[in-house]
């Protein structure tokens, strides 16, 4: 399944909250420098999803906010 997610690196908590239009807005507290809030946010959607992070993949938007990320259900 692929979602839309808007990242906020930098946070003061971690935390996935799903919108109205279906769309995600994630915040994660790793900085966004060498790949740390990516994998931050990989990380956040895996628990929520209740999925190995090695099924979570961000397809497009690597270094914006806007995401697209596919999570493979088991």
């Amino acid at each position: 399944m692929k979602i839309t997610v808007k990242v906020r690196a930098s946070a003061k908590k971690i935390s996935v909250e799903k919108l109205d239009d279906g769309s995600f807005k994630v915040a994660v507290t790793a900085p966004p420098v060498d790949g740390k809030a990516n994998r931050a946010v990989c990380e956040a959607l895996a628990d929520y999803y209740n999925v190995p992070i090695s099924r979570v993949m961000i397809v497009a938007g690597l270094t914006g906010r806007q995401k697209i990320i596919d999570i493979e259900s088991l």
